[in-house]
């Protein structure tokens, strides 16, 4: 196995475990034991949890980055619509939260460094849709449809019924 797949691996067991319990619902033990390696497997790749997690927010928002696309090329409900689908993914397909809600939500608790690449995933979807709407867009704040999606995803999840979120995100 080379080090690359190890290091996807343990990204990707460190991201399911941080989307379901947040930066403390991890640790590089578990994460190693996910993969089937030793503890120091995991700080040989990410020398310290920051380390790690700054790592993960920054796959996670170039993933955002890679689905949401070039948002010049949309409409603006398109736009909308594109990262309303990004959020319930998240809800129906991953059955998790989205990584930067949590860690944004307990963002006071987290190292510097993640707290900044957390803050770039909020700056990506509110550019994103800022650049679709244009400067003439009468319609919600780019940064209250966040929000809102944000919200609806925690309100979803938290009470177990995934059609909140669509009760929740109706225009």
């Amino acid at each position: 196995m080379t080090d690359t797949s190890i290091r996807d691996r343990i990204l990707d067991a460190a991201e399911i475990r941080a989307r379901r319990g947040g930066y403390g619902g991890f640790s590089f033990r578990e994460i190693a034991d996910d993969v089937g390696v030793k503890s120091s497997s995991v700080h040989y790749h990410f020398p310290t949890k920051a380390d790690l997690g700054e790592c993960l927010v920054k796959r996670y928002t170039e993933r955002a980055a890679d689905y949401l696309g070039v948002a010049a090329k949309l409409t603006p409900d398109q736009a909308i619509q594109r990262v309303t689908q990004m959020f319930r993914d998240a809800l129906i397909k991953d059955d998790k939260m989205c990584l930067c809600g949590l860690f944004g939500a307990e963002s006071d608790a987290l190292p510097p460094e993640i707290r900044a690449a957390t803050a770039d995933f909020f700056r990506l979807v509110i550019v994103y849709l800022t650049q679709a709407f244009g400067p003439d867009w009468p319609g919600e704040p780019p940064a209250a449809i966040l929000a809102k999606l944000e919200g609806a995803l925690i309100l979803a999840r938290t009470l177990g019924d995934p059609s909140l979120f669509e009760v929740s995100v109706r225009r």
